[in-house]
């Protein structure tokens, strides 16, 4: 009896012990603050499997329902011995391009994101995900041949998109600065920009991206423009042979040999094109009927005009739009060259202005999904990291035109979906049947969530 009650005790003191140990840890891994309500307030990082991303589910979804990142997978050149890879080439595209469109910008940043239950799940794997070498020596294998497939694939992604043919389509092309602080293949200094840089030449059909090609900031700004709108053309009316084609862009692109063609092959043009002695003297009597209205009123005067105009390395006159403009901060005369039919106050504001928010689209992929990480010494992965946002930003407009029409994300930037879709705290139960995102009750957009991978939903 006594031997009883002594192994009893001795339990109790075992089990007390524990609990001063437990007690003890615990207060020294919490962070204790005031009191809220005469209640003690503490934290700690006892949670779990806690994700910020939540969201990611959506872009699983979508991704799988576009057949996206699959097919790019499917048509690049992997090197790699599979039998002896643990993270497949699907794979490997999807967590970087999952990775951007959360907001992780770096190949560093997955040395953490690896172990993240729901990027894991989105990503199809149960396991850790590919670390940051992994990453790296992956896409040092980047060639042009990668850069042509996804190229392709994004072109094909624009054209499944529509479910019927469209009766025209207006194709934007523009450039710009990609800066650069290494000494990185293709690297040099821009008069324009005043800095080293990269040239990347983007086109854009409304919101829908269809190239992002990366280029040496020696080329002109023109660079390329002919060959990608002819491959461009030929895709689109093979799909639509009826469909009517613009090719739209700044004084920079226009070039006789890119109008020539235009003319030759029944495709529209509306470029602008820069001032010069004998467009100044042919538009001067609508300046001065500006000027003169604007002297009168003392508020800003637009008058249009159009001219016939053979520049000396054009083989043909050719249609110019002058918009004269005068207000309190001067003359701001524009000139454009087109072989639009229509007013000259109409082919300017509504048919070349609208350009304008080409630019827009250009920051989203360039501030939003990190266009400009192009930090590579070589330059084939620096193009491959460049079409990781292009990818990215697909993902995000088909969201964004296809799912949030109606809803007061219909024209949100990327950053905004990044914020209010994907960005949701979430705990991650994963076991041997099930793995569940259980997010905030008072999570404000759910109900549009839930509708969102309802329609998303296989079947």
């Amino acid at each position: 009896m006594k031997n009883a009650l002594l192994v009893v005790i001795i339990q109790l003191l075992k089990i007390e012990k524990q609990q001063e140990g437990a007690m003890t840890k615990s207060t020294t891994n919490s962070a204790l603050f005031p009191r809220c309500k005469g209640r003690q307030v503490t934290a700690n990082f006892e949670g779990g499997d806690i994700t910020t991303d939540g969201g990611v589910l959506l872009l699983r979804q979508l991704d799988r329902k576009l057949g996206l990142i699959r097919s790019v997978a499917s048509n690049i050149s992997d090197a790699r011995n599979q039998q002896q890879c643990k993270h497949s080439t699907e794979q490997v595209i999807r967590q970087r391009v999952f990775g951007i469109a959360l907001g992780y910008e770096d190949l560093n940043d997955h040395q953490q994101l690896r172990h993240d239950f729901a990027l894991q799940t989105a990503v199809d794997r149960d396991s850790l995900l590919a670390s940051q070498s992994t990453l790296c020596r992956f896409e040092l294998q980047a060639s042009r041949q990668w850069a042509t497939a996804m190229h392709e694939e994004i072109v094909e992604q624009f054209i499944q998109s529509y479910q019927r043919p469209p009766k025209r389509l207006i194709l934007d092309f523009d450039a710009t600065d990609d800066l650069v602080h290494g000494t990185q293949d293709g690297r040099h200094f821009n008069g324009y920009y005043k800095n080293y840089c990269f040239l990347p030449l983007y086109v854009f059909c409304g919101q829908k991206l269809l190239v992002s090609y990366l280029r040496p900031a020696s080329v002109d700004a023109a660079k390329h423009t002919g060959a990608i709108l002819a491959l461009l053309v030929k895709r689109m009316r093979q799909a639509w042979p009826r469909v009517n084609i613009i090719f739209r862009g700044d004084g920079g692109y226009c070039r006789p040999r890119v109008l020539a063609w235009c003319e030759r092959n029944d495709v529209g043009y509306i470029v602008g094109i820069g001032k010069n002695s004998r467009l100044e003297a042919s538009s001067l009597d609508t300046r001065h009927r500006a000027a003169i209205q604007f002297a009168k009123t003392q508020t800003k005067q637009r008058c249009f005009a159009t001219l016939s105009y053979q520049a000396r390395s054009w083989k043909t006159e050719r249609k110019v739009v002058v918009k004269a403009e005068f207000s309190p901060l001067g003359d701001n005369t524009r000139y454009v060259v087109t072989n639009l039919k229509g007013s000259a106050k109409w082919l300017y504001d509504r048919r070349y202005c609208l350009r304008g928010e080409m630019e827009n689209r250009i920051k989203e992929q360039q501030l939003g999904l990190f266009a400009d990480r192009t930090s590579c010494h070589q330059w084939w992965p620096n193009q491959y990291r460049l079409l990781l946002s292009s990818l990215a930003y697909v993902l995000l407009e088909h969201l964004r035109s296809g799912y949030l029409r109606g809803t007061k994300y219909a024209k949100a930037q990327m950053t905004t979906l990044r914020l209010k879709l994907l960005k949701i705290g979430a705990v991650v139960i994963r076991n041997t049947r099930s793995i569940k995102l259980l997010m905030s009750s008072s999570y404000p957009d759910q109900e549009l969530y839930l509708r969102i991978a309802k329609k998303l939903a296989p079947g």
